[in-house]
């Protein structure tokens, strides 16, 4: 009651035409919110944020669609050749596994061709067979598009494949490589009983050659007969057996590995050799200036009293008596029974002084021949024994030379002396050409680099010296010493 009152003084106040546009305006104002709310947006808090958040789905237009479809279509094309990369990566390895399996597969059955294994053949030939078949089956289907692989687990195999194959074929080149070496080791072991046999016959016939030839004038021969010409065949058996012991010596040295060339160099530093095989002059000048040392003196040790005239023929005789013995010695059974005669010394005293300590430890890794000889025995070694020999010949030579009625001297020829025939001959050969004139490797003037085999004068005649010649060096005398 009391609000129709109210509004019944309102409408008394207030004119009717001005409630009326209220009333319109403030409908259209409400429509206008409920439009916003219906059509437009609301607001979102997010951390303070306001997001405006469309209510109504807008229509797509037709290129954005376009372009969705395309890009579906292009990844399910690019998963297409990704997977066909993989299968035909996946194809290529089983191949390559392929083909190794079949390169062991043959390898085996090359094997087993010799020695002859038929089942092992067989097996073989049925493994390639099957190999060459499953290669075959992945032809007609990578062909027929019909490739059914799993490129993960075919990778897997396929590695697993070719590397039990590379094993196999390792196996069996271990094998034919071990089948090698044991027919290497057997043609060796042959090769060593045919070298071993060549050099026992090579030293039966040195032996022979030492001990007959030439030297068979000197058996029946006399004093009152003998001439320059007797000493030259002895003084060259002598020389034989010195050439037989420096091969031997020179042989240990390579097995003992020595640097054959500082070893030459040691004894002559200032020699050069045309040829690597030229190096064994040097040692032959070592043992022969050794050996010969001390040859012109009667005791073979140095200066002695002059005999007196009428004993001097006694002496001469008892001299070469000696040398007709010693010639055709049995030099291992006498030095077993007179270990302390003057031979046994001389023997002793070269050996001591031709092998040194270092090069006797350094041959046969011991100075056992050594500690015997100091002990008043005699070595019974191959390598003793040709040394043995050498100096009994050289001893025999000295007896020889103390026979004659005229002075016998040696003498060496001075280094960088010119090359005379009447003193000397060229140990090598080759650097002399048929001229006789010494020219140097690059067709020069050679010079003595050193004395090989001492010469030796006997009365007024001369038997040459041994030399080698080298490039002409620093000009030293040119005389010969006698």
């Amino acid at each position: 009651m009391l609000q129709k009152n109210l509004c019944h003084e309102m409408e008394t106040i207030m004119p009717k035409s001005a409630i009326n546009n209220r009333s319109n305006k403030l409908a259209k104002t409400f429509q206008k919110v409920i439009s916003l709310r219906l059509t437009a947006t609301k607001f979102a808090s997010n951390n303070g944020i306001f997001v405006l958040t469309s209510q109504t789905r807008v229509k797509e237009d037709p290129f954005t669609a376009q372009l969705k479809t395309h890009k579906a279509k292009g990844k399910h094309e690019e998963d297409t050749k990704a997977r066909n990369k993989a299968v035909m990566e996946a194809l290529i390895a089983r191949l390559f596994a392929g083909v190794a399996t079949i390169k062991a597969t043959y390898a085996e059955l090359q094997m087993a061709q010799q020695p002859y294994n038929n089942k092992a053949i067989q097996a073989a030939d049925q493994a390639l067979v099957d190999e060459l078949r499953a290669i075959s089956e992945l032809k007609h289907s990578f062909l027929q598009k019909k490739l059914k692989l799993s490129p993960q687990v075919t990778l897997m195999l396929a590695e697993i494949q070719e590397q039990q194959s590379l094993m196999r074929t390792y196996e069996i080149t271990v094998k034919k490589l071990e089948t090698q070496l044991y027919g290497k080791e057997s043609d060796i072991s042959s090769l060593k009983k045919q070298l071993d046999e060549c050099i026992a016959y090579n030293n039966s016939l040195e032996k022979k050659l030492n001990s007959s030839g030439s030297l068979s004038v000197l058996d029946n021969l006399h004093l009152s007969v003998l001439n320059p010409s007797h000493f030259v065949q002895f003084l060259h058996h002598t020389l034989r057996s010195i050439r037989s012991f420096v091969k031997l010596m020179i042989r240990g040295m390579e097995s003992a590995h020595w640097d054959l060339e500082a070893a030459a160099k040691s004894i002559h530093p200032d020699a050069i050799f045309a040829t690597e095989s030229h190096q064994c002059f040097a040692f032959e000048s070592f043992v022969c200036i050794t050996m010969f040392e001390g040859f012109n003196y009667p005791n073979f040790t140095g200066p002695s009293k002059p005999l007196e005239k009428h004993h001097q023929h006694h002496i001469k005789n008892l001299y070469f008596d000696k040398f007709k013995k010693l010639k055709s010695l049995n030099l291992k059974h006498y030095l077993a029974h007179n270990s302390n005669s003057s031979l046994a010394r001389f023997l002793k005293s070269k050996y001591l002084q031709v092998v040194h300590a270092k090069m006797e430890c350094s041959l046969f890794g011991n100075l056992k021949q050594r500690k015997v000889l100091n002990e008043g025995g005699i070595p019974d070694s191959a390598f003793f024994m040709a040394f043995a020999e050498m100096a009994k010949r050289v001893w025999a030579l000295h007896f020889l030379a103390m026979s004659f009625e005229e002075d016998v001297t040696i003498f060496q020829v001075k280094k960088n002396t010119r090359f005379s025939e009447v003193y000397m001959e060229c140990a090598a050969e080759q650097l002399l050409p048929t001229s006789g004139k010494a020219t140097d490797f690059n067709s020069g003037e050679l010079r003595v680099g050193f004395t090989v085999v001492p010469g030796f004068k006997i009365g007024k005649t001369v038997i040459q010296s041994q030399v080698y010649l080298s490039p002409v060096g620093s000009l030293a005398s040119h005389r010969v010493r006698l």
